[in-house]
């Protein structure tokens, strides 16, 4: 349960009754999300049981749920959209009103989850056998991801310029490269994130600094960017996203910056080069399903990835080594 980022309890709570077109799951596996420790988001609704990167197995299946059965390996997605809405039929499910109300209950980090009807009936997957529960708590983020490179129309020998080396950031790198980026270039703070970037693909790393452009030059024979992905919702990164995207190139704003902030833009600039600015928020169900394949392939690696596990009754070092960010990539609690 959680109450704030240094505050999260173990609480004994009914588990939780099913409807007659509902499911029961019991979670073996679910990822500490960077916006779950984002606190200006979460305080307000606090106490919540918070966790949406979930993996387990159907232990109860209602009397009119067709399609699934007890035994069953499942991820399930917290957010589901209505697919008839006005904005759904034009291809944005991730603002579709419905998605940002749907849930499942309590939440992910809890031993037994109620999934409802509507997340049954669109938002429940069948784990492959090549996907363990731990490698299928990277699919919700990976499809945000995917999602996310999708707007920029990335192609096939184009540069990527990741700010934030963090878990979403290092996913940018796994995705941009089996997409066919010629070179990603990654800069954070953290020395070991750039580490692990360069493990996972980059060409290199660069510690964040006043000559930030001049070095990625250096990298991508004299030239910026073509895709720049901000992965990092200090306000630093999106000053940088300016000073590092090529003419004609994309910019893409995928980590949320806090309500309320605004930033000036360089609209001359903007307009003179060409430069897209293009966002992205949550993944549909299309881009989950294409998160598995990816998973399953093997053409995405996750499981190097994970840095740590613990189980419920110490979520909190979880939490505490997410919201640090510092020694950790990927947090798993598994019950």
């Amino acid at each position: 349960m959680y109450y704030n980022n240094r505050d999260i309890r173990l609480e004994e709570i009914p588990v939780p009754k099913i409807k007659a077109d509902e499911l029961l799951v019991q979670m073996h596996a679910c990822g500490i999300c960077g916006s779950d420790v984002l606190e200006w988001y979460r305080i307000k609704k606090a106490p919540i049981v918070l966790g949406h990167e979930i993996t387990g197995e159907i232990v109860k299946v209602g009397k009119n749920v067709k399609g699934y059965k007890v035994g069953d390996r499942v991820f399930v997605s917290h957010h589901v959209p209505c697919n008839t809405c006005h904005y759904c039929l034009g291809g944005h499910y991730t603002v579709c009103d419905t998605l940002r109300k749907t849930n499942f209950d309590p939440g992910g980090f809890a031993e037994f989850i109620r999934v409802p009807g509507i997340n049954v009936d669109r938002g429940v997957f069948l784990l492959p056998d090549e996907i363990s529960y731990e490698e299928g708590t990277f699919i919700e983020p990976l499809a945000c991801v995917l999602r996310g490179q999708k707007t920029t129309h990335l192609k096939p020998g184009q540069t990527v310029f990741i700010i934030g080396g963090g878990i979403s950031g290092l996913l940018h790198v796994k995705l941009a490269k089996a997409l066919g980026a010629s070179s990603v270039v990654v800069t954070d703070i953290n020395k070991k994130r750039l580490v692990f970037a360069e493990k996972f693909g980059a060409k290199a790393g660069i510690l964040a600094d006043n000559n930030i452009p001049e070095h990625l030059k250096q990298i991508n024979n004299g030239r910026l960017a073509e895709v720049v992905i901000v992965a990092t919702a200090a306000l630093e990164a999106f000053y940088m996203a300016w000073k590092t995207v090529d003419r004609g190139g994309t910019i893409l704003m995928f980590a949320p910056p806090e309500p309320g902030i605004d930033i000036a833009l360089p609209l001359f600039d903007i307009w003179h080069d060409g430069i897209t600015i293009t966002t992205s928020y949550a993944g549909s169900p299309l881009d989950i399903s294409e998160a598995i394949e990816l998973i399953s392939s093997k053409n995405i690696t996750v499981k190097d990835m994970i840095t740590h596990r613990f189980p419920l009754a110490r979520a909190g070092e979880g939490f505490s080594l997410v919201e640090k960010a510092q020694d950790s990539i990927k947090v798993i609690i598994e019950p």
